[in-house]
């Protein structure tokens, strides 16, 4: 291609040289037939490149785009700083970057020294005036970097912060209505955007000044190389031809130093991003199982487990140890900061234990591979979050699957008539901007969302917070129900009447196990008061 770009040169020169010296129709027929050919080369072959450009981008967003948005989420659970959203920017951008002209620009560089000495060889002038011309544009694309680069970055951080001031401002709009904040955090998003707008004016402001001049340097560049053409051809030093042609291949030449730091940028930009993407993946995310795994009987063993989360020196757990076996219900009680919740998230494997280890059938709950591993987990969190979709996508996990078994877990959760009485049934929206529900209705999908699937093992931190006594004894059901189909379940409870139907009870403080076995021998261990220590155990608890 770069060998194609001195058609036009060459042909201008023939044209002047031999063309009008001759006026020969027929070279000059043969000539532009030799011209368009190459040309529509130069098409093809331009048409090629970007259509590699573009598929090798597509590949790289097809092969990366699920390994870096499940390394992603797994390195936000760990309390890192990344998120999925940057992870596919990241992406976007090396795929943009690829089919962009940016990655283009280092083999039109490598051709420079070819394109100079094509010109010293018409005559050393235009190669001296082609030298001194990319050393002028390096220059004032170096000053303009240094110029612009600080202004631009203030300005695109503080714009940054008072879009995510706004959009957190949108997610609590209630908070702010009701309390009638809504006219002090306009003064804040007004004076914030002020400077911001400032900002960016004296960025942009620096950026067109420079870009200006750099185009008065370019014409300039072009009268100068008029200017010695002329000259040359005055004194028998050079022909016309080779004066036009000199233009021509100069503007060429030129043409990556114009814009050599504007994709300088984009070049850092994508070398960051790939860097992000790389180091995400090579994370501790990844250490977790590729492998599927067989259905699991629902055996749970929980060795001296320890944990400290990220950013803390002192653990939650501390050697936690013991084992359910399948159909048994526990039951979680302890005080608040015992370290409830999250024994839960070790529990499914959100999280890592720092020391020990936790396992379903002697399969570490962390290492398991992930979509089998869910397949035979059912889980509510303590907040519960439904995604963007509809309540039936909601309950099958997002997944394609039988209207059937969808209904069946809404039936087991006790649902099935509530959702019947929503706008469109299954098929209402729900998620941030959907369909309003209450807590207690999010709370009982959430439950059949769990109870999907016939799970093995089943988690729920505080399933009934925010339950009325008819959703509460629906949970009892779905709960006895799991347990005579051979689920493990376990319940970080909040209520006395969810003690009741646990099999073993577990009691932690201080993240330490102070009681654990069966339900009537735990107690009789919390004697004097027995049944009403629990339940005030139970009414004082809330999650780690």
């Amino acid at each position: 291609m770069n060998l194609l770009m001195l058609v036009v040169p060459l042909y201008t020169m023939q044209v002047y040289d031999r063309v009008m010296n001759s006026h020969s129709v027929e070279t000059l027929t043969m000539l532009a037939i030799i011209a368009v050919g190459g040309l529509v080369l130069f098409g093809v072959l331009d048409y090629i490149r970007a259509r590699a450009f573009i598929v090798s981008g597509a590949v790289i967003a097809h092969r990366f785009n699920v390994p870096a948005l499940e390394a992603a989420i797994v390195d936000a659970l760990g309390g890192g700083m990344r998120n999925a959203g940057q992870t596919m920017r990241d992406l976007n951008d090396l795929r943009n970057f690829m089919s962009g002209s940016a990655v283009t620009i280092p083999l039109e560089l490598l051709w420079t020294p070819i394109f100079l000495v094509i010109l010293f060889i018409l005559h050393p002038v235009y190669g001296w005036i082609a030298v001194g011309s990319a050393l002028l544009l390096l220059a004032m694309n170096a000053l303009t970097d240094a110029l612009t680069r600080r202004p631009i970055a203030e300005a695109n951080e503080a714009s940054a912060k008072v879009y995510a001031d706004v959009a957190s401002a949108v997610r609590h709009a209630e908070a702010i209505e009701a309390m009638g904040m809504l006219p002090a955090l306009a003064r804040r998003w007004q004076a914030a955007q002020t400077g911001s707008a400032s900002l960016i004016d004296r960025g942009t402001l620096m950026s067109r000044g420079m870009a200006s001049a750099s185009r008065s340097l370019r014409l300039i560049i072009q009268i100068a190389t008029l200017s010695a053409g002329a000259a040359l051809v005055i004194n028998n030093e050079a022909s016309p031809g080779s004066m036009i042609a000199t233009g021509l291949m100069m503007a060429r030449l030129l043409a990556p130093f114009e814009h050599l730091v504007d994709n300088w940028r984009l070049w850092v930009g994508a070398m960051t991003a790939h860097k992000r993407i790389r180091e995400l993946l090579n994370g501790e995310g990844q250490r977790r199982g590729t492998m599927a795994m067989p259905m699991p009987q629902g055996k749970i063993s929980v060795d001296r487990v320890s944990h400290v989360p990220k950013g803390l020196s002192r653990p939650v757990l501390r050697g936690v140890s013991f084992a359910l076996e399948p159909g048994e219900v526990l039951g979680i009680i302890g005080p608040s900061g015992a370290g409830k919740s999250t024994l839960a998230r070790l529990l499914v494997g959100i999280w890592e234990p720092t020391a020990g280890g936790i396992y379903l059938d002697g399969t570490s709950t962390f290492l398991w591979e992930r979509e089998s591993f869910g397949k035979y987990v059912g889980y509510v969190p303590q907040s519960v979050a439904l995604l963007d979709g509809t309540i039936g996508e909601n309950i099958a996990r997002m997944a394609n699957a039988d209207p059937a078994e969808i209904v069946r877990a809404a039936r087991m959760a006790g649902v099935h008539d509530m959702i019947g009485r929503l706008p469109f049934g299954y098929d209402t929206p729900v998620g941030e901007n959907a369909f309003a529900l209450s807590g207690g209705q999010r709370q009982r999908i959430a439950l059949a969302r769990a109870l999907f699937g016939r799970p093995r093992l089943i988690v729920l931190d505080e399933p009934n917070s925010n339950l009325d006594h008819d959703g509460e004894q629906a949970l009892l059901h779905a709960i006895n129900q799991a347990r005579a189909e051979g689920a493990t379940i376990v319940m970080v409870a909040h209520r006395p009447s969810i003690v009741s139907v646990a099999d073993k009870l577990l009691v932690l403080k201080d993240g330490m196990v102070e009681h654990f076995g069966a339900r009537s021998e735990v107690l009789k261990l919390v004697q004097p008061g027995g049944a009403v220590k629990v339940a005030r155990l139970v009414r004082t608890g809330e999650s780690a």
